[in-house]
């Protein structure tokens, strides 16, 4: 079992079968919940919400909701996706619902009476998305070695860059650029915003072509000899996920103290990536065509540190990598909270994304390395649970800042709403100190 759970030397095309989902994932991650649809929603279909809080407002409460549901299903997931052997099964029919949620936005047209249904859409997607990551990072041992772990999850995050950026190249030029009531070279109609429900169905069709790959390529995990009774049902997972949390505090503090830690900064993360566009549009003034553009160099700049940071994670640790990578952020974080302009933002914002990569990547590397081989998706269903657990945090901040801000200074901007995302950043970074750099892959051992 050891050999298909822990691979023994890399196979190049189970890696770039591997790596293709992230290409083809990009379709919702870029293009859906950043640079595309989101910003359609907050600048287009809830322009003129009534009520008391603004569209970007109730984008930030619907992402912090559907946070709480990752948590819960999570874990139980990971674990049980191990003992049945089921990981690639579970990553097919999660990525599926994936599909259909993105193709199912097409039907929100531009008035602020469909910005309900948007919402929870993108909201319900974004949770299947993250349950479908839970068996997709813990494939990342099926097809990298302990020597090569680092590099290979960087190609992976470099392949999710580098489909982000095609795809949205072909979404601007095909269905953005340009003016007046028909957009790019396809001339496809903006009335009723068309041209961006087109756009959604698009990158449904993107992540299915491009998934396929790892589901012919990569095998399932081998099936337990001696089932988990834990498996039973998902009452007895989540009782075996509480013993395995005390047994972890008592012996393996180290873990424990990194998801707590990867936690926090990863949802600084996710949000500067969830709110990067809309911030783009509302506060740095970018047209809103010109954010995919943004959205392009962002990808670029992030697959490349992405790319060079696998090879320093192989070398000098993933702890390390990650550090460094929050500690520029941070930097960046702050000067874009005070200067204004479209120059300004792409300096400082690329400047962001350069570190996004680097950090996400190496993550899931240090998780991979300090995880008993076998017990992938449980660590990465509690990575997730962790990380959900308090991913409400950049949602909400990022909200309060701006109502905060705006009430405090009498403005009308979304601004404030950096400040908030660099307070979870900042949060992330000081429990990672604390947790060790030197760490012995247990991969080795078999």
């Amino acid at each position: 079992m050891s050999q298909d759970i822990v691979a023994r030397r890399a196979e190049r095309g189970r890696i770039v079968a591997w790596g293709l989902w992230d290409w083809g994932s990009a379709a919702f991650n870029a293009v859906i919940v950043t640079f595309i649809f989101s910003v359609y929603l907050v600048e287009g279909v809830g322009d003129d919400v009534p009520g008391p809080f603004r569209a970007s407002t109730w984008l930030g409460l619907s992402s912090a909701a559907g946070a709480v549901l990752i948590a819960v299903a999570a874990p139980a997931l990971g674990r049980r996706t191990d003992a049945a052997g089921s990981r690639k099964r579970s990553l097919f029919w999660l990525t599926t619902a994936v599909v259909i949620l993105t193709a199912a936005l097409f039907f929100v047209e531009d008035d602020w009476h469909h910005l309900w249904l948007g919402l929870v859409l993108l909201a319900a997607g974004s949770v299947i998305f993250e349950l479908a990551n839970v068996p997709y990072f813990a494939m990342l041992r099926q097809v990298s070695t302990p020597d090569d772990v680092g590099r290979v999850s960087g190609f992976g995050w470099a392949m999710g860059y580098f489909g982000g950026i095609v795809l949205l190249l072909i979404c601007y030029f095909g269905f953005v650029a340009g003016d007046g009531d028909h957009r790019g070279f396809l001339g496809v109609p903006t009335e009723n915003g068309m041209n961006i429900r087109l756009i959604a169905l698009l990158a449904a069709a993107w992540f299915l072509i491009f998934a396929i790959p790892l589901f012919l390529k990569v095998p399932e995990l081998p099936e337990s000899a001696e089932p988990d009774p834990a498996t039973s049902s998902v009452a007895d997972s989540y009782r075996a996920i509480w013993n395995d949390l005390r047994t972890m505090w008592r012996e393996d503090r180290t873990t424990l103290k990194f998801l707590i830690a990867s936690a926090f900064f990863r949802d600084g993360l996710a949000g500067v990536f969830a709110y990067g566009a809309v911030l783009a549009v509302s506060v740095y003034s970018i047209r809103e065509d010109d954010v995919i553009l943004f959205g392009v160099a962002a990808n670029v700049i992030s697959a490349a540190g992405a790319l060079i940071a696998g090879r320093f994670d192989d070398r000098i640790g993933p702890r390390a990598v990650i550090v460094g990578s929050l500690v520029s952020m941070l930097a960046c974080g702050i000067v874009l909270l005070a200067v204004s302009g479209p120059t300004m933002f792409w300096i400082f914002g690329l400047g962001l994304c350069l570190f996004v990569g680097p950090a996400q990547s190496a993550a899931r590397t240090y998780l991979t390395r300090i995880t008993e081989p076998g017990r992938e998706g449980q660590n990465f269903g509690l990575y997730a649970m962790t990380g959900r657990a308090v991913s409400f945090m950049s949602p909400l901040l990022f909200a309060t800042f701006i109502w905060a801000g705006n009430a405090m200074f009498g403005t009308a901007t979304d601004r404030w709403g950096i400040a908030g995302i660099m307070v979870v950043l900042a949060l992330g970074l000081g429990l990672l100190l604390k947790v060790p750099a030197q760490i012995h892959d247990r991969a080795r051992d078999l």
